[in-house]
């Protein structure tokens, strides 16, 4: 029995989250794992949640996800960003909300490169001048 569901792709930093968005009653997964064995920070589950009770479906809507790379942090802000944008796909009335709410912009912002001369991205080697 293959269900339908709502395919969407979130970013954050180097986390990648593919996420499937399924209509009824179902258990939510993370790499097949319960979602309250993958995330145990409380700020996370709110952070995940989000997209889901802003557009008043938290009851109504399960999800899967396959997420990598990064760390827990901006894991569930790559979910959070994969749920936005199949929800947005899936019901274009909720994309005005989660567009005022700032779910839908991808957050670029990744570490800086380490450059030559210097000991890390920005920080210099002591300097004088005699």
């Amino acid at each position: 029995m293959t269900q339908t569901y709502t395919y969407s792709v979130g970013k954050k930093k180097t986390a990648s989250a593919q996420v499937r968005l399924f209509e009824g009653k179902g258990e939510s997964m993370i790499n097949e794992r319960k979602l309250s064995d993958y995330i145990t920070r409380t700020d996370l589950f709110d952070t995940v949640f989000s997209p889901l009770k802003l557009c008043k479906v938290d009851g109504t809507t399960y999800f899967t996800v396959v997420v990598e790379w990064s760390g827990e942090s901006s894991q569930a802000a790559a979910i959070a960003h994969g749920l936005a944008k199949a929800l947005a796909e899936k019901d274009s009335g909720n994309r005005k909300v989660l567009k005022a709410a700032g779910l839908l912009t991808r957050d670029a912002r990744k570490v800086e490169r380490k450059k030559p001369g210097l000991k890390k991205a920005r920080k210099s080697p002591s300097w004088s001048k005699r």
